[in-house]
C-alpha cells in the first residue's frame, strides 16, 4: 500500500501486520502446500490472538473499528503469504459482514465474537455443483417444520469445509414459481447438526484451506438460526460481495508483489554475459512493467475501499478492483516466473506456488467475466440515467461534419 497515503493508524495496522506476517513459520507455507497440513487452524487462533480479525467491525465485537481502508492494508500484507493463508484472514470478514448487517444480538455473541477471537471457524456455503454463477438459481432447499427448518442439499468448493464450526449456508425458501430475489434465505449451520463433508478438492494451488463438497441430508435447524429476513438472501448476498471481492483484490495484491519482489532480488543476483539481468532492458523493462501495473491495480483497490468507506453505491467500482486487482497479480506472477526462467518454474523458489494459487484468483468470488458483466451493466445503468437528467456535454455534436443523415442505426 502507498505508504504516504496512509493516517498514523494505518502506518501503526501496517507495521502490526508486517511483523505478524514475517513471524510465520516457513514450514507452515510449504506443508500446506504439500497438502501435510489440511487447514491453518493455529495461524487462524493467533490472528484472533492479536485481535487481527475482522478488523472493520465495531470493538464490542473484537474488531477495532477500521475502515476499509485499512482492512485493505492488512489484506494485501497477509497475501503475501499466499491464497490458503489469505482466505483465512479474510472469512472472518466476509461471514462477519451478514452477522454484523443483518445478524441478531444473539447470533453475534454466540459466533461473531469467538470466530473474531479466532476460537470457532467458519465457512460459507455458496456454490452448488450445478453451477456457480447463477446464485439465484440454488436447489438446496430449507422446509420448515415446527419451529425448525429442514435443510437438504449440497454445495461444493467450500474454503474450510474440513475444519468450519459453523456455515452460513443459502437456501431457498420460497415456493416454487417465487421470484428467485425473494425466496433464498441464509442459515447459520453449525457442523455438529450433521453437516458431511464428503469429498476434498485436490486443487492446483490455495492447498491447505480444507476445500470441500458438503452436503445437508434433511439437517434440522433452529428458525433462530435465520440470518436477517425470511427470504431475505438476496440482499445479504449482495452486500456480502463487497468484502469477498476486496479482500480478493487485496489478497491478489500481495501474491501479485510477493512474486514480484522474488523476482526482482533474483535479477539483482543472477548474471548472464558478466552482468546481472537486471541491466538488461527486456528484464527491468518487465519488471517496470509490472510494478507499474500492480500500483495502478492498487489505487483503483484503494478508491473502491475509500468508497465503500463513504457509504454509497460501490458495486461497479468493487467489481472493477477484484478484476484489475487479480489480472494484474495473473500478469505479474507469469512476469516474475519468463525473468527467472527455468528455475521460476521449478519449486526451488515460491513464485511457481504463487502462479498456482493466484489462477484460482481470477475465478473466485464471482469470476471476471462476471465482473465485466456488473461493470457493463452499472455504467450502461449509470449512462443513461446522466441522458435522461441532461447532465454533461453532448460531445457528438464536436464533430466537424455531424451529419445526421449519416447515423444509420438500424
Amino acid at each position: 500500500m502507498f505508504s504516504y497515503l496512509l493516517d498514523e493508524k494505518g502506518l501503526k495496522l501496517q507495521k502490526e501486520v508486517k511483523e505478524f506476517v514475517k513471524s510465520v513459520p516457513h514450514d507452515l507455507i510449504r506443508e500446506l502446500d504439500m497438502e501435510k497440513i489440511r487447514y491453518p487452524r493455529d495461524f487462524v487462533r493467533e490472528l484472533g490472538r492479536k485481535g487481527l480479525l475482522g478488523l472493520r467491525f465495531p470493538e464490542q465485537y473484537g474488531g477495532r473499528g477500521l475502515p476499509w481502508t485499512h482492512e485493505l492494508i492488512a489484506m494485501e500484507e497477509i497475501g503475501t503469504l499466499g491464497a490458503s493463508l489469505g482466505c483465512a484472514f479474510a472469512m472472518p470478514s466476509i461471514v462477519g459482514e451478514c452477522l454484523v448487517r443483518f445478524g441478531t444480538q444473539k447470533q453475534k455473541e454466540k459466533y461473531l465474537v469467538p470466530m473474531l477471537k479466532g476460537e470457532i471457524v467458519a465457512a460459507e456455503a455458496l456454490t452448488e455443483p450445478r453451477g456457480g454463477s447463477d446464485f439465484f438459481g440454488a436447489v438446496t432447499t430449507a422446509r420448515r417444520v415446527g419451529n425448525e427448518y429442514e435443510i437438504k442439499g449440497a454445495k461444493r468448493f467450500i474454503v474450510g469445509a474440513q475444519e468450519a464450526d459453523f456455515f452460513v449456508v443459502y437456501a431457498r425458501t420460497g415456493e416454487e414459481g417465487d421470484h428467485p430475489k425473494k425466496s433464498i434465505s441464509l442459515f447459520i449451520v453449525e457442523r455438529q447438526m450433521g453437516v458431511k463433508v464428503e469429498y476434498l478438492y485436490g486443487l492446483l494451488g490455495a492447498r491447505g484451506g480444507g476445500t470441500g463438497r458438503v452436503v445437508f441430508n434433511n439437517i434440522r435447524v433452529p428458525e433462530d438460526n435465520i440470518v436477517g429476513e425470511l427470504h431475505g438472501g438476496a440482499e445479504i448476498f449482495d452486500r456480502m460481495m463487497i468484502p469477498e471481492r476486496l479482500t480478493s483484490a487485496g489478497g491478489a495484491l500481495g501474491a501479485g508483489r510477493a512474486a514480484l519482489e522474488v523476482a526482482a532480488k533474483y535479477s539483482m543476483k543472477r548474471k548472464a554475459f558478466g552482468r546481472t539481468i537486471r541491466e538488461f532492458q527486456a528484464v527491468s523493462f518487465s519488471i517496470a512493467d509490472a510494478v507499474s501495473k500492480m500500483d495502478s491495480a492498487r489505487a483503483l483497490a484503494w478508491v473502491a475501499a475509500k468508497s465503500v468507506d463513504s457509504g454509497i453505491d460501490s458495486r461497479r467500482i468493487v467489481s472493477e478492483a477484484k478484476k484489475i486487482c487479480t489480472e494484474a497479480a495473473w500478469e505479474t506472477v507469469n512476469r516474475a516466473m519468463q525473468v527467472m526462467g527455468g528455475i521460476g518454474y521449478t519449486t526451488v523458489y515460491p513464485v511457481e506456488r504463487l502462479l498456482r494459487d493466484i489462477r484460482l484468483m481470477l475465478i473466485w468470488t464471482g469470476t471476471n467475466e462476471i465482473m465485466n458483466l456488473l461493470i457493463q451493466h452499472e455504467y450502461y445503468r449509470e449512462l443513461i440515467k446522466e441522458m435522461e437528467m441532461g447532465e454533461g456535454r453532448d460531445i457528438e455534436k464536436d464533430a466537424i461534419d455531424g451529419s445526421e443523415e449519416e447515423k444509420v442505426f438500424e
